[in-house]
């Protein structure tokens, strides 16, 4: 997941700011695009700062200030340890998009592919999200990813 986060961290601050006076899924994918092209930046710039984060590894949550950096440097020191390199989350079908004046929940289908070890492994999964929108646009204020383990891709 690290690898994936900085992929799409590091592609897209302009589009990030583009992107938030948009739709809410306009944000999102702003963020997952960012962090599938390591425009840590980008992924940055969709979240509030004391974004809440609820994710795969430990400690499990991240909330508060700065709540997305302390997410990505424990996804940085996971993924250096269990040997992850490669991350990629395709987006899928979105499975529920609710707006309510300048509040928003959306749920999508997600699939996230890495190496580990270099085995080619791949994880079905869902993302849910809540936004808000702002001065700006909409931002990212709680994400959270839900998958099975990820199993290794049959050639």
């Amino acid at each position: 997941m690290k690898n994936l986060i900085l992929a799409l961290c590091l592609t897209l601050s302009g589009s990030a700011l583009a992107a938030a006076s948009g739709q809410p899924a306009d944000t999102i994918r702003t963020f997952l695009d960012g962090f599938n092209n390591g425009n840590i930046e980008a992924a940055a710039a969709t979240q509030v700062n004391d974004v809440a984060i609820v994710d795969e590894f430990a400690p499990f949550q991240w909330q508060g200030d700065g709540a997305f950096k302390r997410w990505l440097d424990d996804l940085t020191k996971h993924d250096a340890a269990g040997g992850v390199t490669d991350g990629h989350m395709a987006v899928g079908n979105t499975l529920r998009d609710e707006v309510s004046g300048d509040r928003a929940y959306v749920v999508l289908e997600t699939v996230y592919t890495f190496k580990q070890n270099g085995i080619a492994m791949r994880a079905p999964a869902q993302m849910t999200f809540a936004l808000q929108r702002n001065d700006t646009g909409w931002q990212i204020s709680a994400w959270t990813y839900a998958a099975p383990s990820a199993t290794p891709v049959k050639p």
